[in-house]
């Protein structure tokens, strides 16, 4: 009998869709409706969106305050900003009402310290109904304890509730434990389109993203997507910019509340003419962009697990990261990790100088470089493929899950 699975999610699709809300599309979408039937509650933000509407496999229903059109950056202003804290509460409310009519068999949390609380509310109220928690925080498991003190046990339940924890990385499944899981949880990591990632460029395509970059014959550019935010580092690149040679250049695809941080930097190292904040990049060209610069750096200070480093790995950039959290799972390094193949270039966190290295090293060594992409590229292939992935959710974890309901 096809079972019924109410997710939680703080966002969802058309907008304002981050790497969790990825990972529930692209699962969802490879799972059978005949087998499973997904609904989710999240944040409406957007007055213009409905607060019912189905998207692929999912039946979206929508709460919370809401303006016209808002962006990226109004969620994190007031009235929206409100909406991470009121949901904790709302969504137990709205998951509630839906659950006197579609009878959930099951219910599916999206990053504990997101939807943990009213999904745990939920396990609490209807104890029959499987429970299912997703651990995909990039920030410090400390940071994010400290942060939902105000929710006491509550927040503490939405671990020792849970009838399943599925982490996209060894080192959450250890913040799994640590807060009271007693089960064993299950390691499946996120994965990447790996097909948009591997297409192929004609020269002409390769050279018009290069224009538009303003990359001249002789130039490298190091390049970074992701959100301007303190963890992923990105002051520690162009910090390390100001080290290396003039032809070094960092191209940087993303926005958030560092910028006026950043651009401040960037004048006082004197590399404005070799720092290029880009802003938003769309995931359609997103590979075309990688493809025409040269090495893909983020040295993140805490990670999860980092689809944008897998994402790069896919499209053949030798990359450059810390080994923090979930990165050391598959970023490898060639004297950090002798005992395993090279798919990477390792440094220490808040450490500029390691990254000039790492920098000069595969400017020096294109055998190398050469050798450690196609083995990162055959391990993504091998492991990282939203098929395989969406199957091991499937069998891992819906399966065993209700086996026996």
């Amino acid at each position: 009998m096809k079972k019924k699975i109410l997710i939680f999610s703080l966002a969802y699709y058309p907008k304002h869709i981050g790497g969790a809300e990825v990972a529930i599309k692209e699962i969802t979408d490879r799972i059978s409706p005949d087998a499973y039937e997904f609904h989710l509650v999240c944040n409406r933000f957007d007055s213009t969106l409905p607060r019912t509407q189905t998207i692929g496999n999912v039946t979206v229903h929508r709460i919370g305050l809401t303006t016209n059109n808002p962006t990226m950056g109004d969620l994190r202003k007031l009235p929206l900003h409100l909406n991470k804290l009121t949901y904790q509460w709302q969504a137990f409310w709205a998951a509630k009402r839906l659950h006197t009519t579609e009878q959930f068999d099951g219910v599916w949390a999206m990053m504990a310290h997101a939807t943990g609380v009213p999904a745990g509310k939920f396990k609490r109220a209807f104890p029959g109904v499987k429970y299912v928690l997703t651990l995909q925080e990039g920030d410090p498991p400390e940071y994010i304890e400290q942060k939902m003190k105000p929710f006491g046990r509550t927040f503490g339940e939405a671990f020792t509730r849970a009838d399943t924890i599925q982490v996209i990385s060894t080192f959450l499944g250890k913040w799994a434990t640590c807060m009271g899981y007693v089960g064993v949880p299950v390691l499946i990591p996120n994965a990447v389109n790996t097909g948009h990632f591997t297409q192929p460029y004609s020269e002409t395509d390769l050279d018009a993203a290069r224009a538009e970059l303003g990359k001249k014959p002789g130039d490298v550019f190091l390049v970074t997507t992701s959100r301007l935010v303190y963890k992923n580092a990105t002051d520690d690149v162009v910090r390390a910019i100001a080290l290396l040679p003039a032809n070094v250049h960092f191209a940087v695809y993303g926005t958030g509340p560092d910028q006026t941080m950043l651009e401040k930097l960037i004048v006082e190292l004197g590399v404005t003419d070799r720092v290029h904040l880009l802003g938003h990049i769309d995931h359609a060209v997103m590979p075309q962009y990688l493809k025409a610069c040269d090495i893909f750096i983020r040295p993140s200070r805490s990670e999860g697990m980092g689809n944008s480093f897998v994402e790069a790995m896919a499209a053949e950039l030798p990359v450059i990261a810390t080994q923090e959290g979930g990165i050391a799972d598959f970023l490898f390094d060639e004297t950090k990790n002798p005992d395993q193949p090279t798919t990477g270039w390792a440094v220490n966190a808040d450490s500029p100088e390691q990254i000039a290295t790492a920098v000069n090293d595969i400017m020096t060594r294109p055998e190398k470089v050469q050798t450690v992409t196609t083995t990162a590229q055959a391990m993504v292939l091998a492991q990282y493929d939203w098929d395989l992935i969406a199957a091991r959710m499937q069998s891992e974890v819906f399966e065993p899950l209700f086996r026996d309901t």
